[in-house]
């Protein structure tokens, strides 16, 4: 089983959205990543897409991206985003998940023996934007739904870590979120979020025993990323 990764879909949700607003790299971007996926993952592979998953604001609306997704090669494991805002009912959400799709929070998911789990996460301590007073709470709870999280795994199983914010600070200092990847033994971790000028300063590679890899589509030229094998 391969394990790939790519976040930040950003598919339309029932709107007229196109993304080359945001420059003529986003041309057509959802053909593109499923050109890239279907040379790329086979049906016994997981591919990992850590938020930003549809602009819909509403369940309903977010109905044909889900779908869309779904029709892809391998299994998918999804989770909330900062612009996900049709995702409330995590029950809901589970109810209309085709098969061999998953969504994940406050809890693991377990494909093959191994466990993935994670959090949508916040901005971390330590950067410019984080402030104490709106963003110190928000901090927190996330950290400890990842920990949440995280003793959902199994005993003995391998873990694979994933985020929808970077684990880091902008200085990539220790986090609570990063403390919590090497408690548990976390080998890979992926995050998303970021776009543009914004991950020339990302943190990619090993670190402390965990590998964390970048995979907004963007980053990623709009091809799932391989992260490990098991």
């Amino acid at each position: 089983m391969k394990v790939f990764a790519i976040g930040d879909l950003h598919l339309p949700g029932n709107d007229d959205k196109p993304m080359n607003v945001f420059g003529p790299k986003w041309d057509g971007h959802f053909e593109r990543i499923c050109d890239a996926w279907a040379s790329s993952v086979s049906e016994n592979d997981v591919v990992l897409i850590p938020g930003d998953i549809s602009w819909a604001m509403h369940l309903e609306d977010a109905v044909d991206d889900i779908n869309a997704v779904s029709k892809l090669s391998g299994r998918k494991i999804i989770m909330r985003g900062n612009h996900d805002y049709w995702w409330n009912s995590l029950s809901k959400i589970r109810e209309l998940l085709p098969n061999g799709m998953f969504a994940l929070q406050n809890d693991s998911v377990e494909i093959d023996g191994v466990s993935f789990c994670g959090s949508r996460g916040w901005i971390c301590e330590g950067n410019a934007a984080f402030k104490q007073e709106s963003d110190g709470k928000l901090y927190v709870r996330e950290v400890a739904r990842l920990e949440m999280s995280l003793k959902k795994a199994k005993d003995g199983q391998p873990i694979v870590g994933m985020m929808h914010f970077p684990p880091f600070n902008e200085k990539h200092q220790p986090t609570g979120f990063t403390e919590l990847f090497e408690r548990f033994g976390v080998k890979h971790a992926v995050y998303a979020h970021l776009h543009g000028k914004s991950c020339k300063g990302a943190f990619e590679g090993e670190r402390n025993g965990v590998t964390y890899t970048l995979c907004s589509a963007d980053h990623l030229n709009f091809t799932p990323k391989f992260i490990t094998e098991f």
